[in-house]
């Protein structure tokens, strides 16, 4: 028997004797130093290799770790083992062993060995929309595209780089790029008006489920206009990220910010607002579902033009068992102005990078 083996029995048997014993719940405290400490150590950093025979123990005094990732995936690994979202066999299952209330209380615990509250906590980063801005800073690449259904012949795609810089921060860059139907030309590829941006959460609380972020981005003039590929001038886009849990695994989403162009000339400042409502269906212990309807619309500054509405029912699906690759997609349906303006299909490819490389954790 190894030292691995013999841990994970003897952790077992520490918290199955006691509770047959005692008959009631342990606090999250008791339960972590009897089932976690012996590989997690007292204080959260790891016991040394001497001891557990285990390479590699995450540290849970580091805040960038044991605060991104929501409470149902830490509860999955510890009731399930580490294999449930393709992590190290190491991490033994629990859930024989100990209650819900239990698991859940030793994971409270086990938050609070991260010494700051500046960040926010990952039970606060919502299912990513497909347009609306998500108020949690994180480290994601994100590779969207949209599709003409009807009408003049479109797809155009952008990259989006987001990587977090702080407890609270975000830089992102943004690259368009695709494939236009040029009336007179035919179809022609394109690159689109690059956007460097940041992001800082200004409050999170998850005791209300609420957080609230600023954020801003510069669009440069790296796209013609002539074929449809940009607006011909830098644009400054400033905006307000706004998230909250609601009762039974819902919550909501809104941004609201305006496009500001250098040259009025060449290109309208407009004000938009996007909200967005979703549910969280969880799959047992495997697949994430999250069904949203979002609805956007903007309105131009200048002249008395009607203000465009569309509604995008989607779905978002984890694909990776470490749900850090996830697949969404929908339909941009307008609601007004349809002899002008066409649905469009919209879906995005998403890899968490935090978590590990793109092939890692299937």
């Amino acid at each position: 028997m190894t030292a691995r083996h013999l841990l994970t029995l003897l952790s077992l048997l520490v918290l199955v004797v006691p509770a047959l014993a005692q008959g009631a719940p342990r606090s999250g405290a008791e339960v972590y130093r009897q089932a976690c400490a012996s590989c997690h150590a007292s204080d959260g950093r790891g016991a040394p290799r001497q001891v557990t025979g285990i390479e590699a123990i995450p540290d849970f005094t580091v805040c960038a770790f044991v605060t991104r990732e929501p409470n149902p995936d830490w509860y999955a690994v510890a009731h399930e083992g580490g294999p449930v979202r393709a992590f190290a066999q190491t991490m033994p299952a629990f859930g024989g062993a100990l209650s819900e209330a239990e698991i859940k209380g030793a994971l409270d615990h086990i938050r609070a060995f991260c010494p700051s509250k500046h960040w926010p906590r990952g039970d606060l980063n919502f299912p990513r929309p497909l347009f609306t801005e998500k108020a949690f800073p994180e480290d994601e690449a994100v590779l969207s595209t949209r599709v003409a259904s009807k009408g003049q012949g479109e797809v155009m795609s952008k990259l989006v780089f987001e990587k977090r810089v702080s407890a609270r921060g975000q830089l992102e860059l943004i690259v368009p790029f695709g494939f236009r139907d040029v009336e007179g030309t035919g179809w022609r590829p394109g690159l689109g008006d690059i956007a460097l941006g940041t992001k800082w959460a200004l409050l999170h609380s998850l005791r209300t489920g609420t957080i609230l972020s600023l954020a801003g981005e510069v669009i440069l003039p790296t796209g013609r206009k002539d074929q449809g590929f940009g607006k011909g001038t830098t644009v400054f886009e400033p905006f307000l990220s706004f998230g909250q849990i609601l009762p039974g695994h819902t919550f909501l989403q809104l941004q609201v910010g305006a496009e500001i162009p250098t040259q009025t000339s060449v290109a309208e400042p407009e004000l938009f607002w996007r909200a967005v409502v979703g549910i969280s269906l969880h799959q047992g212990f495997g697949r994430l579902w999250a069904p949203m309807i979002e609805l956007l619309a903007a309105r131009e500054l200048e002249g008395d033009k009607p203000i465009p509405w569309d509604l995008v029912p989607q779905l978002q699906v984890t694909l990776s068992r470490r749900h850090h690759v996830r697949l969404a997609g929908g339909v941009q349906i307008p609601l007004n102005e349809t002899e002008t303006r066409k649905p469009q299909v919209v879906f995005y490819l998403l890899w968490d990078t935090f978590d590990g490389t793109f092939f890692a954790g299937w």
